[in-house]
Formats: C-alpha cells, sequence, structure tokens
C-alpha cells in the first residue's frame, strides 16, 4: 500500500494526516503552539515552534500508524495564508512571525492605497487590509529598518517549515496571491508595486504551482520524522486554496463554507478578467491557471469560542448549544454582529467591533447561543450575495470546518444561505487539500479532479425550509443596517481601548 502526508499549518496546530490509495485517513495527529500578542492588535508565533512540532507530528504519525517509511511516496502542505517571515542569508528567521490576524498595519494599508490608487486593484485584485503581507512588510521596514536590511527573502508560514525540511525556497501561487506583491491574472511578482516601496523583487522566492514538486526531506530531518530522505515534498497552498481542493472545489459553480477561526465562503472561478472592486478576494486556486472567489468574516468560530470562555466556561460546547434547536429563527429579535475583531467582508474595517442588538430579560444562553451562530451565518451570506451579484449561481454549498458538525448550525446555513448544504462523509479540509496534491503530485491520479472523484463523497444534505427562509430574509435585512448604525459609535470607542 502507498501513502501520501498532507500537513496543515493552522494557526493554532499543526496537523498531518497520513491518506492511503483510497482516500482513508489512516491517522493523524494534531500538535498545537502558543499565540503571542505582546500588545494590542499584535498576533505572532515563533517560526521554530512550527518547525519543531510538524517534525513531532510526523514522527508520531509513523510511529503510531506502523506504515513504513518506504510507503511514504510524498508530502504536501496547507498553511495559514498573509502570515510574515523574514530569512537572512542563512535562513535563519530574523523575527517572530507576524499573522493573518495582526491588525497593526492600517497606516501602511493607507500608504500603499495613496501610493498605488487604482493600480493595486489592477495587478493584486485585491485591497490593502491589515491581514495580508505587504503592509506587514512595511511596518518592518518603518519600525524595524535594521531587520528588513538583514533580509534575504520573505516567506509565508507553510513555505518556511518546508524549506526548513528540504532546504528550498519557494512560493505556490495560491498563496503568493494573498501578499499584495503577485500579478495575479500574470502569476508573476510585480515589479511594479515591489519598486513602489523600494523593495527589491529579489526579496521574493521563486514560484511554483501547488502541486510542483519542490525537494525531498533533508537527512536530519529524514532521521527525526522516521521517514526516508527520498520523500517526494510537494509545493502544497494557501490553507484556503487546499481547503477548496479537499472539499472538491475544482469546477465552475462548486462553493464551500467553511467555519474555523475565521470564516470563508469561496467559490470556484476560471475568469481571470472579473472585476468585484475589491469586495471579495480574488486569488490564484490550487489548481493549474483557475482562481478562487473568497469572502472572510475574520471571527466566525472565534465568536462562538469566545463567547463561550467569557459565559460559558465551565461547559463543553455541545452542552453549551444544547437547547439552541428548540430557539425559533431569529433567536427570539436577539441579533449578533461577528465584529469583534474587526471584520473583513463586505466591510474592510478593523475598528469596527460586534454588537447584540434586541437584549431582554426573556432572552436565556440558549438565545444568545442562537444569536451568535446567526450572526456568524449573515456575515458569509454577505460573501454568497456578492457572489450570486456577479452572475454566479449558488444553489449547492459544502459546509466544512465547526459549522458543519452541529446539526442546527448546518440547517440553518441551508435556510439562510437558501441554498443546500452539503456535509462530507470524511471531512478533513485544508489537510486532505494537501494530501491530494500530494498524491496527485506523485501521479496516483492524472487530475486533481479525478483525485476529488475517488477520496470524497457525500453523507447528508441539508434542504432549505420556505418558511425559515422567508425570516431570514428579513432579519438579514436588518442585520445589514447594524454596520452603518454603529460604525461612527465604534470609531469614538476605540480610544477606550487598552
Amino acid at each position: 500500500m502507498s501513502y501520501v502526508i498532507g500537513i496543515d499549518l493552522g494557526t493554532s496546530a499543526v496537523k498531518s494526516v497520513l491518506v492511503n490509495q483510497e482516500g482513508q485517513v489512516v491517522y493523524e495527529v494534531s500538535e498545537a503552539y502558543p499565540l503571542l500578542q505582546p500588545k494590542p492588535g499584535y498576533s505572532e508565533q515563533n517560526p521554530e515552534e512550527w518547525v519543531e512540532k510538524t517534525i513531532i507530528s510526523l514522527h508520531k504519525l509513523m510511529n503510531k500508524s506502523n506504515v513504513e517509511a518506504s510507503e511514504v511516496e510524498g508530502i504536501s502542505f496547507s498553511g495559514q495564508m498573509h502570515g510574515l517571515v523574514l530569512v537572512d542569508e542563512s535562513g535563519k528567521a530574523l523575527r517572530n512571525a507576524i499573522l493573518w490576524n495582526d491588525t497593526r498595519t492600517t497606516a501602511q494599508c493607507r500608504k500603499i492605497e495613496k501610493t498605488l490608487g487604482s493600480r493595486l486593484l489592477d495587478i493584486a485584485r485585491n485591497r490593502a487590509l491589515e491581514g495580508f503581507t505587504l503592509p506587514k512588510i512595511l511596518w518592518v521596514q518603518e519600525h524595524e529598518p535594521e531587520i528588513l536590511k538583514q533580509a534575504a527573502l520573505f516567506l509565508l508560514p507553510k513555505d518556511y517549515v518546508r524549506y526548513r525540511l528540504t532546504g528550498d525556497y519557494a512560493m505556490d501561487y495560491s498563496d503568493a496571491a494573498g501578499t499584495l506583491l503577485l500579478d495575479v491574472a500574470k502569476k508573476q511578482w510585480s515589479e511594479e508595486i515591489a519598486t513602489a516601496f523600494q523593495l527589491p523583487i529579489s526579496l521574493c522566492p521563486k514560484l511554483v504551482e501547488s502541486f510542483d514538486q519542490v525537494g525531498t526531506l533533508l537527512p536530519e530531518i529524514a532521521e527525526k520524522s522516521g521517514l526516508l530522505p527520498s520523500t517526494r515534498i510537494f509545493a502544497g497552498g494557501a490553507d484556503n486554496a487546499c481547503g477548496a481542493i479537499g472539499t472538491g472545489i475544482l469546477s465552475e459553480g462548486q462553493t464551500m463554507c467553511s467555519i474555523g477561526t475565521s470564516g470563508v465562503i469561496l467559490s470556484y472561478e476560471e475568469r481571470k478578467d472579473l472585476d468585484f472592486e475589491g469586495k471579495v478576494h480574488f486569488f490564484n486556486h490550487g489548481e493549474k491557471d483557475a482562481f478562487y472567489i473568497m469572502g472572510v468574516t475574520l471571527a466566525a468560530g472565534y465568536s462562538l469560542q469566545w463567547f463561550k470562555e467569557t459565559f460559558a466556561a465551565d461547559l463543553s460546547f455541545d452542552q453549551m448549544l444544547a437547547g439552541v434547536e428548540k430557539i425559533s429563527a431569529g433567536s427570539g429579535g436577539l441579533l449578533f454582529t461577528p465584529y469583534i475583531v474587526g471584520e473583513r467582508t463586505p466591510h474592510p474595517d478593523a475598528t469596527i467591533r460586534g454588537s447584540f442588538i434586541g437584549m431582554d430579560a426573556s432572552h436565556t444562553r440558549s438565545h444568545f447561543c442562537r444569536s451568535v451562530m446567526e450572526g456568524i451565518t449573515f456575515s458569509l451570506k454577505e460573501s454568497i450575495d456578492i457572489l450570486r451579484a456577479s452572475g454566479k449561481q449558488v444553489s449547492e454549498v459544502i459546509s466544512i470546518g465547526g459549522g458543519s458538525k452541529n446539526e442546527v448550525w448546518l440547517q440553518m446555513q441551508a435556510d439562510v444561505f437558501n441554498a443546500t448544504i452539503l456535509k462530507l462523509e470524511s471531512e478533513q479540509g485544508p489537510a486532505m487539500g494537501a494530501a491530494m496534491l500530494a498524491a496527485y503530485g506523485c501521479g496516483w491520479f492524472p487530475s486533481l479532479q479525478a483525485c476529488a472523484t475517488a477520496f470524497l463523497s457525500t453523507a447528508k444534505s441539508y434542504i432549505p425550509n420556505p418558511e425559515a427562509v422567508a425570516t431570514y430574509e428579513q432579519l438579514f435585512n436588518l442585520y445589514q443596517e447594524i454596520y452603518g448604525q454603529t460604525r461612527e459609535i465604534n470609531e469614538k470607542l476605540a480610544s477606550f481601548r487598552q
């Protein structure tokens, strides 16, 4: 039997899955690492933690699965997007990585907009947002110039880990698209953008396809992990691109809803000339010469996690959510906006903050829990509506992540989106997408679509309830009013935040 390994470098942990030729996950391991928040709005990690925990996860995977190292043909990666890792000539990381959910770079975003104007959307196809990589580079340029002077390359999180495992520098198009330095349509680094900010183009690593082989394991890494030095290593992709591959979003019209820490609506696209005016993200796919349209809710699952830690810390998630099925659509007139760390789509706003609107003494914890779930889903519907406005048909949505673990939430998605929701038989998300890139790279299948057909199957469908659809449509209209009516208040409150 032959196997491949998919490694998903997430925000809180690295997950490694061992997958056989039938697409079955034979074994999986997750290793956590800390998030560093030295100041409000700052979010960093030590890149060495990623490397250490990835090697540990591989060692455990091989040790506990009892699979022979010679049977593992290839490894590929999925990784958290946008995070900045600066390395010197020797490949040493020069500072902690600045992550996707770091919001310190508002001034740098405004600088990018002022300097490039409409050319930013023409070239990079995305707006200047705090989470992206270029603003982070400019922050280092302004606040830590001595660090930037030492930098030979910038890498993204999974690319740094892969470099440490192989000794090879590279970045795939799907991850490069989230830097604001890539010409997305031409699939090349933009000299125009780099020059505008006095950045040498040599700071950018070579570009590769997600399924390209970029090396093999270094002997010392092979020894530590229990694998062979000849194990083939493939580039991999951005977590959302790999999530799309791992759920079979590989042809026109297919759409995915992923609710993790953040929430994502993602749809496959082949037309490279679409203009969404920056309302949604437009990135290169892990599939060759394809793209994906993506809307993001910054605090999706995180909103529910925050609510639990703040108001129900002594309960499990299942205990906390028990009873939400008894609360009718609309949570008894209680609306929640999930802007607790700012928002991305359709409101790129680092200052806006969340709200509970309509609280009264009759509301129970179950009302609040359902309201949080509904608010997250409403936020994601805003991205669905942008897709539909572009002419896309969104009649089926594959749901993955935390939102697919709860029957009530799956039906809620069907009712709010007014679309059939599909739950996969075995949902591994980005880790499976990484494994599929390795399987395709190793030649197991003639295409990624053929791999998806063999590896993926639907477990259950959730059909919209017409009565709930009508109720949610009315509530959604009210939900959309909240942003505009609370924006100015939140701007005034910002000076009081510590």
